[in-house]
């Protein structure tokens, strides 16, 4: 079967972070229908092992006898970037039966708003299950119809509440629970660090696929600790039978290049680590009518449209957020928004990144762009409105609001959710 290719990118995702918040839950082991705990999988210093490392090493203990399917894509690599499905597939202690592919597919062949459909993987032979906007009882029958009786998750997340893999981790853990299958979380780092939740909190009136539920913009949490807060907090009427394998050697301070591992980009518009770093603060610029870079070799990264000159940068800088910069910058996207056009704008330098904050760059940049440039509009189906959960920024910005205004209206439902967020976190 051939393989589809549509739509154009992928959100991506990311957040720098500010100040450390908790200490994390202590480790510990957990099975059963429940919350889950570290299933026997302690923490750990030095150098880095995902969930996977950890989960091989053991010989699979934790999958033994169980038909197993696995939700995962191009980022499911060892540290010698071999595809985690073709070292399972090879290896007799485990019986790999499924895989199931989300947004952009398992093999990473579809752009933004597609994937792969029902297919047979050449190199492995292994059925391939589309789970791509499916939940509830439909993804449910579709984790039936494969025979599998345990699903394991194992993506790189970038660490917005946007991205839409850890809403994949949702709807997958709901859909489990309706199959009466065990649903088992391999962690990998939030390559942006874990130190701060960032940014509003969604109001589940405006939930989508890029926001479920009432999480931060930037969540600094990694997906094992997400999957422990879904089934906590949001599915605790029918939770998942979950179990978690952590990782080694992460703490919550470091970035991705501390970990070691290869960079594999997780959506195709996420291609490197500094993508990640902003883009759950200028990702925002996809509800407006300027360009958040898609086309250009720096997404998220340029920001433009035609008709702004320097003053857009000259403004940005006079803000002196910490641990930025903003360069005049013009661009020709060779796609998305004015593709094959020359437009002005800025470019965003981060030039501390432990002090930097996206989510408050993001919107001085709103900010700023309005008051500079006449052209601004939001994009006519309030996008804006989805991206950040809620009304609150579009119409405090339109009303003349300046950044710290902005930022202050949020501070109330982020310091509720920085409390929730606390009891799940698994790392120091």
């Amino acid at each position: 079967m051939s393989l589809t290719r549509r739509g154009l990118l992928a959100a991506g995702g990311a957040v720098g972070a500010l100040a450390a918040t908790a200490a994390p839950a202590a480790a510990g082991t957990s099975h059963g229908k429940g919350h889950g705990h570290g299933a026997g999988y302690g923490g750990g210093h030095g150098s880095l092992r995902t969930g996977f490392d950890r989960l091989s090493a053991d010989g699979y203990a934790l999958l033994k006898g169980q038909r197993v399917g696995i939700v995962t894509n191009p980022t499911g690599v060892t540290s010698d970037v071999r595809h985690i499905v073709d070292v399972m597939h090879a290896d007799g202690r485990v019986d790999l039966t499924a895989v199931f592919g989300p947004e952009h597919g398992f093999r990473g062949t579809a752009q933004a708003g597609g994937s792969e459909g029902r297919y047979d993987d050449p190199a492995t032979g292994l059925p391939v299950y589309d789970t791509y906007l499916k939940s509830g009882q439909p993804l449910a029958d579709v984790f039936t119809e494969s025979g599998v009786d345990t699903i394991v998750f194992d993506i790189q997340d970038a660490g917005a509440r946007f991205y839409t893999y850890i809403w994949t981790l949702y709807d997958c853990m709901e859909a489990a629970a309706l199959a009466g299958k065990r649903f088992v979380v391999l962690d990998r780092p939030n390559p942006v660090s874990g130190r701060a939740a960032l940014g509003p909190v969604l109001d589940p009136a405006f939930g989508t696929f890029v926001g479920r539920r009432e999480i931060a913009q930037a969540h600094g949490m990694t997906v094992t600790e997400l999957a422990l807060l879904f089934n906590g907090e949001f599915l605790a009427d029918r939770p998942a039978e979950l179990e978690i394998v952590k990782m080694s050697g992460w703490s919550r301070s470091d970035f991705f290049d501390a970990s070691g591992l290869p960079w594999v980009p997780p959506s195709p518009n996420m291609p490197t680590p500094d993508t990640a770093l902003v883009y759950s603060g200028t990702c925002l610029f996809e509800g407006t009518n300027l360009s958040e870079g898609r086309g250009t070799t720096r997404p998220f990264e340029l920001l433009g449209a035609e008709g702004i000159d320097h003053t857009w940068a000259a403004a940005a800088n006079a803000l002196d957020l910490p641990g930025v910069a903003f360069r005049e910058a013009y661009f020709a996207p060779t796609f998305s928004k004015f593709e094959g056009k020359t437009v002005g704008g800025v470019q965003v330098h981060v030039r501390d990144r432990e002090v930097f904050d996206p989510v408050r760059t993001g919107i001085a940049l709103l900010v700023t762009a309005k008051q500079t440039w006449s052209g601004f509009a939001w994009r006519s189906d309030n996008w804006i409105d989805k991206l950040t959960g809620n009304t609150r920024v579009r119409t405090m910005i339109d009303a003349g609001a300046d950044t710290d205004e902005v930022v202050g209206a949020w501070a109330k439902d982020l310091a509720a959710f920085r409390a929730v967020r606390k009891r799940y976190l698994q790392y120091r």
